[in-house]
């Protein structure tokens, strides 16, 4: 069985979700984890989770986002995420590329949801764009002055330093269908060489659909293509790709009980 460790099902229509998980079941993508963006948003998914067995979510505030609203209290987070269908913080981190919020508010908003995360014992999921000189020296300054905490690099599409600089803080890499694209080879070249048991697969759905799937709506069942480009990355048979990152998406939210 696979695991999308990363999409959007709110930005599906609620009346689509029963088929959309219908057909990620019938590719052997089993369950899912929905992602909190905005904390309104994130309250929403958690009943949208609670509604599906299949389903787990994350809350957080996208760096998108960080601008729209008071950041909020490492406190808030962690009392958000004691739900049982919660099994993460974020997305947060850093977006040099579309500058929707100034750089210095998505920074602070990034050291609250990693010190949220250390409050509430779940990892969060890294966004990152165009900024992993900022990302990694953020990353290891709250590990000093805080202590550990968990982490993932989701849709990793940075460079080898980035990678490395999370892995040696204990961290995992999630690949999403870039991996897939022609021009990602720097991007196989990593995933090849991250250890094994720090590999994810997701989707970023409805983004970053898959070859052969390019310019369709990506959705949860479309993983597999992934996985299998990873698989092949890795040398591995996919069934024994899909038990490995399955086994690491356990580890990692250990929250997510089957």
């Amino acid at each position: 069985m696979l695991i999308d460790s990363h999409c959007h099902l709110d930005y599906f229509r609620p009346d689509e979700l029963p088929d959309l998980l219908a057909r990620a079941s019938a590719a052997g993508v089993g369950e899912v984890c929905t992602i909190g963006t905005r904390l309104q948003q994130s309250a929403e998914i958690t009943e949208l989770a609670a509604a599906h067995s299949n389903v787990w979510c994350t809350v957080g505030v996208h760096p998108h986002n960080a601008a729209e609203g008071p950041i909020p209290a490492p406190e808030t987070l962690a009392e958000m995420a004691a739900h049982p269908k919660v099994i993460g913080i974020g997305e947060s981190g850093l977006d040099y590329f579309y500058d929707k919020a100034p750089r210095e508010v998505q920074q602070a908003n990034f050291r609250v949801h990693i010190r949220a995360a250390r409050l509430a014992g779940l990892p969060l999921a890294i966004h990152a764009r165009d900024a992993d000189a900022d990302i990694a020296a953020i990353l290891q300054e709250e590990w000093d002055r805080g202590g550990p905490y968990a982490l993932l690099l989701h849709c990793f599409s940075s460079g080898r330093g980035l990678a490395e600089a999370a892995l040696r803080l204990g961290g995992y890499v999630s690949f999403s269908g870039i991996l897939t694209f022609p021009k990602s080879q720097e991007i196989r070249d990593i995933a090849r060489d991250i250890p094994a048991d720090r590999l994810l697969v997701e989707t970023d759905a409805p983004y970053l659909a898959p070859v052969p799937l390019r310019g369709k709506r990506n959705e949860p069942a479309f993983v597999a293509h992934t996985a299998a480009v990873l698989a092949q990355v890795r040398g591995m048979a996919p069934s024994a790709l899909a038990d490995l990152t399955t086994a690491n998406f356990r580890r990692l939210f250990r929250k997510a009980h089957a």
